[in-house]
């Protein structure tokens, strides 16, 4: 018999499903980069990728459980359809973490069978057996999860996880890879293994969903309600379609109302204990860090990890949190590591200060990275009189966290007014190392940048998205750019931090053509799953 977990496991597949996410593609640094704060967080697990879909997504599974799989590190693990050559690709890819799991999975529901597998129930059956059994001889600790499984018979979806359970999954994954059911059907799909799979004891109960309907976090939170102990999500519930079930939102869900959720896991109500083991200070800065990296913006009114999460504009409510913070706020904005806007640093502070206010932020900068930083540091403090913690994290996400360096932005120039023909003149430095220089006109400042960059660069490419937004109030803030561009079926993203919005723009846009370039260069295109 399994011994079940005294606290919920957080399985964190941003990395994984989350990445999926049209134009949320990380290169390996990247990644690499998030899994060591997905570590700090305190996630159990990290689904680091799915090494068999190409050579970059094996390397980027094996560095992470080289450097972030760590004795006292998360379990790294790789996800694997139940065919031999991709279980194969995840054990040699995980091999360097102190603690490693397979992840395969293969369709049950009908409509899958039919149209997408082409087998019969009998031949599932009978290939879920033997995988998992080959999974099982390079690691103990393997997951099964039967795809679509919230549209399967539930008959058949008992017999295969009995199967797949005697075969030496420990972990047994739920997924509603579609998004259609509803809290009462999830929780009673769970309720209903736990009742009718003789050997469920032998293995804990994962869940999986997508938020297609806006109901992932409730499905979930109802399934630990009926027995799952372990929750799949991302950061920020970035992921395939309308994305996964939040991270953030289940764990301070399970947090806040913790007397609601405790007598489910035998829990006295009172008690205080988390139910997670993550470090809830951590969630707001890997947010931005999610957000940046990928160039999926969080909305306003996103729960938890919002701009507009703690903000209060009702006259009612602002009279109420002066008084009292409980009359309108059910939690603390420093439990999510949401700090004050305070000054910490100016431009005569020196690199010793830099490096130790980073490292309180959570940054761990190498040598190279911290003199980048250190150095647009200084630019910044020579324009704003005060530096922010929130500037800080702007500017450190700008300089290490970068796209392919292959084209760099040297110089840009506008000229632009009332009656004027906005005109942009940019000089770039290629790969090569030549510098090269165009101008062009446009509708705008913006506009006539990139169209100067895109006769320079010269890859096809549409902009489908511009957003700018302020880390900081006042007129010295610094902009963030975030923007996506589409080539063919594939969209980039872009990201860049200035005091100046014409420069940052400039700089977003070659980032996102140095993405687009550098997958150009690395063909075919990565084979995407689901799960």
């Amino acid at each position: 018999m399994k011994t079940q977990p005294e606290k919920i496991i957080i399985f964190d597949t941003t990395l994984r499903d989350g990445e999926q996410c049209p134009g949320a593609t990380l290169n390996i640094d990247e990644k690499l980069v998030i899994a060591k704060q997905l570590a700090r967080l305190g996630v159990d697990v990290i689904e680091a990728g799915f090494a068999f879909a190409s050579p970059g997504d094996f390397e980027a599974v094996n560095k992470i459980a080289q450097i972030v799989g760590t004795e006292n590190g998360p379990v790294i693990c790789s996800l694997a359809r139940a065919i031999q050559e991709d279980i194969k690709a995840a054990a040699q890819a995980i091999e360097p973490a102190a603690k490693k799991r397979i992840h395969t999975f293969i369709a049950t529901s009908d409509i899958h069978l039919k149209y997408k597998l082409r087998k019969s129930r009998q031949e599932v059956l009978a290939i879920a057996e033997e995988m998992v059994a080959y999974a099982k001889s390079f690691t103990d600790d393997i997951e099964f999860s039967p795809e679509d499984a919230g549209r399967s018979d539930p008959e058949f979806l008992y017999e295969v996880l009995e199967k797949a359970i005697a075969a030496g999954a420990t972990t047994v994954n739920i997924p509603d890879t579609v998004g259609y059911t509803t809290p009462t059907e999830f929780g009673a799909l769970i309720k209903g293994i736990k009742e009718n799979v003789p050997n469920i004891d032998q293995a804990i109960i994962s869940v999986h969903g997508h938020n297609d309907l806006g109901l992932a976090v409730a499905n979930f939170l109802e399934a630990v309600k009926n027995g799952a102990r372990q929750l799949e999500c991302t950061i920020n519930g970035i992921g395939e379609r309308a994305g996964n079930a939040a991270l953030e939102e289940l764990v301070m869900a399970l947090h806040v109302r913790r007397q609601y959720f405790n007598p489910f896991l035998g829990r006295p109500a009172e008690s205080e204990e988390p139910l997670t083991n993550i470090d809830t200070k951590q969630i707001y800065r890997t947010s931005r860090m999610v957000s940046n990296l990928t160039g999926m913006l969080v909305q306003p009114n996103k729960a938890i990890v919002g701009a507009n999460a703690f903000a209060h504009e009702s006259g009612i409510h602002q009279d109420g949190v002066l008084k009292n913070k409980l009359t309108y706020e059910i939690m603390d904005a420093q439990l999510i590591g949401l700090t004050e806007n305070q000054i910490v640093l100016g431009k005569h502070s020196g690199r010793n200060a830099f490096r130790t206010r980073l490292r309180e932020l959570g940054y761990e900068p190498t040598e190279t990275e911290l003199n980048k930083a250190f150095v647009r540091f200084k630019e910044v403090a020579d324009k704003k009189k005060e530096i922010t913690d929130w500037d800080l994290e702007a500017i450190v996400n700008d300089e290490i966290q970068q796209a392919p360096d292959l084209f760099k932005l040297e110089l840009v120039q506008v000229s632009c007014g009332s009656n004027a023909k906005p005109t942009a003149t940019v000089t770039l430095r290629n790969p090569e190392g030549d510098e090269l220089i165009d101008a062009a006109i446009g509708t705008g400042p913006v506009d006539a940048v990139y169209k100067a960059i895109n006769r320079v660069i010269n890859v096809p490419n549409q902009l489908i998205e511009f957003s700018v937004q302020s880390v900081t109030a006042g007129i010295d803030a610094i902009g963030e750019v975030t923007i996506r561009l589409r080539y063919q079926d594939r969209v980039f993203s872009g990201h860049a931090a200035n005091t100046d919005i014409i420069v940052a723009s400039a700089q977003a846009y070659v980032n996102a053509l140095n993405r687009l370039y550098a997958w150009l260069q690395n063909q075919p295109k990565q084979e995407e799953v689901t799960a």
